[in-house]
């Protein structure tokens, strides 16, 4: 056992006994979601904020995630590194980026003590930087074959394909590459349209607008609360929006400090993404989100969460609080939501149109949330009701280990449900039983 696995367990000791303390002033409280979430009080946790992470275990030979009630899952592909995000092109091909957070510089003991607890979680190493493209080409709902689609990326993520040109979200910037219909891989070289700092909330999700003429690109914040300053966050926590004719970028929003999955509402076309909010104020304070964005529209971070509660660690400007915008719908803190997509009725059976939302799961509070895939209904263009679990199983009953962790999802070329897994190395594939 080397230096760094010895003071991660180290950590994991620390971190049960702040745990318990917590518990007792605390308790455990139901989780904050819906459209009017209860949300508690902030309670600063100071220089020793919650850590708890379960150790990265994957899945033992057969084993698989548990389906809600009406459903059934199987393992579409195993065995590839770190899948994050899912894309399928026109041919049926099936894509995953394969990615992985990369160790940051340790300026502290807390800084080595998160890098210790996400490395026993598998959550950060050395990157695969490639994108594989699985193809089902017998029917039977399970990829045959595989192919490098794309190498030599640097932290891919988000993927779109528009006429003969393929985007990609690199963590520095947007890349285009030129496409044959039908190809199994892309050799020519790519043209960066845009840049993004890296670093910190480095995933580049991409979605085009309903026409093709735009794309939207969500660039999540360095830090937590803007602590190594504001200059250092310029340009980051927003949404931007590329004109693919001009090639010009502009922010579309802005306050979001990590928006990842985006999916468009189709009655009102409305874009919408879903949102990690802030660390070190308790469980459930705040709530991670699902919300419309608007053109120009402003959130909060860091200033201020859920509308425009200031959270008091943060130097402030009011001009600003005084811009934000409340979120739709509160999906429970730290869930560490990523994955988005639209679900259109029957699709799967029971559930009528709503969202589905990869929840990744927490690594910083002390009853673990997330690590499932949840349906939020909608009803005229707006949320409606309860989220409803598709996916969970993730996590062991103890949580002391994951089996894996959801992230990316999207429907699959034949209407399944897939859901790429980072810990498991796996895509899930979800249809009716």
């Amino acid at each position: 056992m080397n230096l760094t696995d010895l003071y991660g367990r180290l950590v994991a000791l620390i971190g049960a006994g702040t745990i318990l303390v917590r518990h007792r002033n605390d308790g455990i409280r139901a989780q904050a979601t819906g459209t009017a979430p209860t949300i508690p009080p902030a309670r600063s946790q100071g220089a020793l904020p919650t850590l708890k992470m379960p150790t990265a275990q994957g899945w033992s030979a057969g084993q698989t995630p548990t389906a809600a009630p009406g459903l059934k899952v199987n393992a579409f592909a195993t065995g590839l590194k770190h899948p994050r995000w899912i894309h399928v092109l026109p041919d049926g091909g099936v894509l995953a980026a394969e990615a992985l957070t990369l160790p940051g510089a340790v300026k502290s003991p807390f800084d080595f003590a998160q890098y210790s607890t996400m490395k026993r979680a598998a959550a950060v190493g050395e990157s695969p930087n490639r994108i594989t493209l699985l193809r089902d080409e017998d029917g039977d709902g399970t990829a045959e074959t595989r192919h490098v689609f794309l190498d030599g990326l640097n932290q891919p993520f988000g993927m779109a394909l528009l006429d003969d040109t393929f985007y990609v979200g690199n963590t520095d910037g947007l890349v285009a590459f030129s496409y044959q219909s039908g190809a199994d891989r892309i050799s020519g070289p790519g043209r960066k349209l845009a840049e993004f700092k890296p670093g910190g909330h480095w995933t580049r999700s991409i979605l085009p607008s309903p026409d093709g003429t735009r794309l939207y690109i969500g660039v999540g914040s360095l830090s937590n609360i803007g602590e190594h300053g504001m200059a250092a966050e310029e340009g980051r926590a927003a949404i931007y929006e590329f004109d693919v004719a001009s090639g010009a970028c502009r922010i579309f929003a802005s306050g979001l400090r990590n928006p990842v999955g985006l999916a468009w509402e189709p009655t009102t076309k409305t874009l919408w993404t879903v949102v990690n909010e802030r660390d070190g104020l308790g469980d459930e304070t705040p709530p991670d989100y699902l919300t419309s964005v608007q053109d120009g529209g402003f959130y909060g971070w860091p200033y201020c969460y859920w509308g425009r509660t200031v959270d008091d660690r943060v130097p402030q400007d009011p001009a600003l609080v005084a811009r934000a915008i409340q979120p739709d719908y509160a999906l429970g803190g730290h869930t560490a939501s990523l994955g988005l997509c639209w679900l259109p009725a029957g699709t799967l059976p029971g559930f009528g149109d709503g969202m589905v939302i990869g929840q990744h799961g927490s690594w910083n509070r002390s009853k673990l949330s997330g690590y499932r895939v949840v349906f939020v209904p909608f009803e005229n263009g707006r949320p409606a009701g309860p989220p409803r679990d598709i996916l969970t199983g993730f996590l062991a009953p103890d949580e002391k280990a994951s089996y894996g962790r959801p992230v990316g999802v999207t429907i699959g070329p034949d209407g399944s449900l897939l859901v790429a897994d980072d810990v498991g190395d796996a895509i899930w594939r979800v249809t009716g039983a």
